[in-house]
């Protein structure tokens, strides 16, 4: 065999339609048509085509039907879910497609794309013509040979018979034995019952082949694993379904087949048959490949790729002063630039500077490291004379730069004393504005959404786990490539995403007037912190811990031995088969649920859930709160410092996490007393300034629904008057039970609550729930038009908005699947008053942080959570600085019924909530 001959490229085409379906958005045309599949299985095609770009690839699908294994094994795959609707539109299209490209396409009826691509294999091997097999599926794993290699495209890992031997402890000619003895739940072969992939492995190494296995049963008894002794009768009561699964598993290789592998050949590419398809499916950089003079009109919510990206290019490591200050002249002289941090940690107050990047157009870009510190290390510039001659260029206003998320490199600068200014664009905000649920909003997600790149992640040039590099570890000659690029794509993405901005008015504002200002205020508030005492959360995990331990013994007692408490599987087993509980749900796998709900309800009848909840709830605060908090205070600041999310969340609502300030329970004792320990610095207070019913507000004023506004505008308690309404009674005659169902009516129907989960809410009938609904509508009509008009829009143009402009867009709001299309429904009508809420809240931030600092106010916004400030404020100033909080909040959005701030000031955040 010639070393040099190109390998044909055998791709599982149905592997790869299932494996794309499940990792893109759903995306959808303008006119409805899903595409998330088409265009994941073609980006997929197009980089093994750069990959192999001398390759014959030839793409094989399933056919539709039964094959033969279908007749020898009546359950095969039996199992498997039909196609889901909105995937089966995308074939065809795809079929197309490769087509167009010139790429041979087999779909062979009666037999599986396997059995195609194993001939083609052995066909080709014979030939001495080396294969490639692109496939995420394992099954393959039989068909490597020395000439014969696996690729998986997503991950990038390619198995020759050591990476077989590697990744499954077997080698290649063991993997159908491996199949028959474990089974495959995905296709439902049966295998030999209680044989898992540990007991397969070990007999597999112990005595070899499954003939081996069957030719010497004694010798299984020897072997270490666990259950052996007792493993021969198993294998002997099963050996005709273990034969079986061996025949099923076995990846036929002498298919009757059309062509050979020999003849496979690509057919001239159809650039007019291409333009019209990437047309029809609105692929924008795909038509511009093709036709750089072809514009589209479409929505960029339904598309998302509108432009080519220039190609990367010219990529500087700069190592010396004279071409760093060469850099700079260049920066200043540029009307934006993209700047980007490389850090030795993701903890934004411990990082420290390894180097900057920048680029002023497409494909051009420098690093500059200073931190790096491995053996042989090049000699770099200082860390100080690069921040000190960059310092009076991140800090001057007008100099404008975009970033990928650049609160990040804003708070690592604030170590070494930068103040970041001038942040004119943030590409992971842009994106998030322009859609924010089409992808995720990190920097390789965009590049392959928007630009079709594949970037260099992290892990390429740091590695994986524990030991994982951090970039002052890592060589520069992958560390400068990497960072130059980030600075690069960041460039491209900005001028990707900024047009899409520019042609939606609205969302540009959402971007210029909420979204771009709150970085340096969410950057402020973050590297503030908020004051925790350690010693009272310590004695709270003490009493927590000791409370646990009697919980346990409550339960051992009660099921009458001991038990693991966090084992779902020994759990199932004390409520379901010895305790005889009721199952009320079951796994995907067909096992009892444990999962919370199903406790809440059994908590209603029986002991035990009972006492599970208590424990469950208790030991997720001592380990989320309890314990981590003390230990995440920073030594410099004696705080907490959370990281604020603002792309995170479809809706437009903030998110924290490390610690999680938004999940700190308030309606439990314990979640309060968490609370307790955010306190004050002496001679401060804390305050928190929360909206009151701000999303049954919002409702009034996108419904404009008389009833509502009245009692709003008159300052009525509206779960009363909703009260009143809905049991037709006066008033002052409202009951607190009727007060606490029309409290469930008013926040139920928003969140779109079911006449059966109102039901079950209220522990009413399905019935008595129902009228309360009707009565509910009757009495607020423009509630019930305002949901109407809401799906009614949201299905026709695909997506809703808030107040102010940001859009949600919906992919699902037209399935065919029933539960999906419903579930879109009720995302239409709450997204507008949850994402308006978002919206409000962030103006005020905007608003309350411009105030004190123009005033010099002695007061800081330390935390944000849901709809409420947290602040520390003087203690002598508390009580006017606070009334002019509260207005500042309330009018941070004109409806038409008033926005109500409620505050409470105190030692600790429980007194001032």
């Amino acid at each position: 065999m010639s070393s040099s001959a190109k390998p044909l490229v055998l791709v599982d085409g149905s592997s790869y339609l299932y494996r794309a379906y499940h990792a893109l958005p759903p995306l959808t045309t303008s006119k409805g048509q899903p595409t998330g599949a088409v265009r994941g299985v073609i980006s997929m095609l197009r980089s093994l085509i750069k990959q192999y770009p001398e390759s014959v690839i030839t793409v094989v699908f399933d056919a539709k039907g039964k094959t033969f294994r279908d007749e020898i094994f009546a359950d095969y795959k039996a199992q498997r879910p039909p196609m889901p609707d909105d995937m089966r539109p995308q074939v065809q299209p795809i079929h197309d497609i490769i087509k167009a490209m010139g790429l041979p396409l087999l779909v062979i009826e009666g037999v599986e794309a396997d059995d195609v691509i194993g001939t083609l294999a052995i066909q080709a091997a014979e030939k001495d013509l080396p294969v490639v097999i692109s496939t995420g599926d394992k099954d393959m794993a039989q068909l490597v040979t020395p000439i014969v290699t696996l690729v998986n495209t997503m991950s990038h890992s390619v198995y020759d018979r050591e990476g077989v031997i590697e990744k499954f402890g077997i080698p290649p000619e063991l993997i159908i034995d491996f199949l028959a003895l474990m089974g495959d739940k995905v296709d439902n072969i049966p295998g030999v019952p209680g044989v898992g992939e540990k007991t397969a492995l070990g007999l597999l190494q112990g005595l070899g082949s499954l003939d081996d296995i069957y030719n010497n049963l004694e010798a299984v008894r020897e072997l270490g694993f666990r259950g052996a002794k007792k493993m021969p009768e198993k294998l002997a009561e099963h050996e005709e379904q273990a034969r079986l699964s061996y025949l099923l598993a076995t990846i036929k290789t002498d298919v009757s087949l059309p062509i050979h592998a020999s003849d496979l050949t690509h057919e001239p590419l159809d650039e007019q048959a291409l333009l019209s398809l990437f047309t029809e499916y609105e692929f924008k950089s795909w038509v511009n490949e093709l036709d750089p003079n072809t514009q589209q009109s479409t929505p960029p919510a339904k598309e998302n790729a509108p432009q080519k990206a220039a190609p990367v290019g010219d990529y500087t490591i700069v190592l010396d002063e004279k071409t760093f200050d060469e850099w700079i002249d260049v920066l200043k002289n540029s009307e934006l630039f993209a700047f980007d941090t490389e850090t030795t940690s993701l903890n934004y107050m411990e990082a420290e500077v390894v180097g900057v990047s920048f680029a002023i157009e497409a494909g051009k870009a420098a690093y500059v490291p200073c931190g790096h510190d491995y053996i042989d290390a090049p000699e770099q510039l200082s860390r100080e004379l690069v921040l000190g001659k960059l310092k009076p260029l991140l800090e001057d206003e007008n100099q404008k730069k975009v970033g990928q998320h650049l609160k990040y490199d804003r708070n690592v600068l604030l170590n070494y004393g930068i103040t970041l200014n001038g942040i004119a664009f943030d590409t992971m905000l842009e994106s998030y504005v322009v859609n924010s649920v089409a992808s995720r909003h990190d920097m390789d997600s965009l590049a392959s959404f928007y630009l079709d790149k594949q970037t260099i992640h992290f892990t390429d040039i740091a590695g994986k786990g524990a030991k994982q590099l951090t970039f002052n570890q890592i060589a520069l000659e992958q560390a400068g490539p990497y960072a130059a690029e980030d600075a690069d794509i960041t460039l491209q993405l900005h001028q990707t995403l900024s047009p899409l901005l520019e042609k939606e008015p609205s969302l540009n504002a959402v971007y210029k007037t909420i979204e771009n200002p709150l970085i340096p205020i969410l950057s402020d508030i973050e590297r503030q912190g908020a004051l925790i005492d350690a010693k009272q959360l310590g004695q709270q995990s003490l009493e927590i811990g000791e409370r646990l331990q009697a919980l346990e013994k409550d339960a051992f007692d009660i099921a009458g031995e001991p038990f693991n408490l966090s084992s779902p599987k020994q759990l199932g087993a004390i409520l379901f088969e010895k305790l005889e509980h009721p199952i009320i749900k079951k796994t995907p796998k067909g096992a009892p649920s444990t999962a919370e709900e199903v406790l809440q309800e059994l908590a209603l009848d029986y002991p035990l859930p009972k006492v599970l909840m208590e424990y469950r709830g208790l030991s997720k605060l001592k380990s989320t709160y309890t314990d981590k908090l003390p230990k995440m205070i920073n030594p410099g600041t004696g705080r907490v410092h959370t990281s604020y999310h603002q792309a995170v969340a479809a809706t437009g609502r903030l998110s924290s996490t490390d610690p999680n300030l938004q999940n700190i329970p308030i309606k439990t004792a314990e979640g309060r007393r968490i609370r307790k320990a955010f306190v004050a610095p002496a001679g401060y207070k804390l305050v928190a300034a929360d909206y009151s019913q701000i999303e049954l507000r919002i409702m009034a004023h996108l419904s404009g629904d008389s009833g509502l506004n009245d009692a709003f505008n008159q300052n009525l308690d509206v779960h009363r008057a909703t009260a009143a309404e809905v049991f037709d009674t006066e008033l002052d005659a409202v009951t607190s039970e009727q007060r606490r169902s029309a409290k469930a009516i008013n926040f139920g129907l928003i969140y779109g609550m079911s006449a059966f989960g109102l039901a079950k809410q209220l522990g009413l009938g399905r019935h008595d729930a129902q009228q309360y609904i009707d009565r509910y509508f009757e009495r607020y009509p423009g509630v019930k038009r305002y949901m109407e008009q809401t799906r009614a829009n949201a299905a026709e143009q695909g997506f809703v908005e808030t107040i102010f402009g940001r859009r949600l867009y919906l992919p699902e709001i037209n399935a065919k699947n029933g539960m999906r299309r419903q579930a879109a429904e009720r995302t239409a009508i709450n997204a507008p008053m949850q994402g308006t809420a978002a919206d409000i809240i962030k103006r005020a931030m905007i608003d309350v942080q411009g105030w004190l600092i123009q005033e010099q106010v002695d007061a800081r916004i330390i935390m944000q959570v849901h709809d409420e400030l947290v602040l520390e404020i003087k203690q002598e100033n508390v009580d006017s600085i606070t009334q002019t909080l509260c207005e500042i909040m309330a009018n941070a959005a004109d409806l038409s019924v008033p926005l109500i701030v409620e505050a409470g000031m105190g030692d600790n955040w429980d007194e001032a909530h």
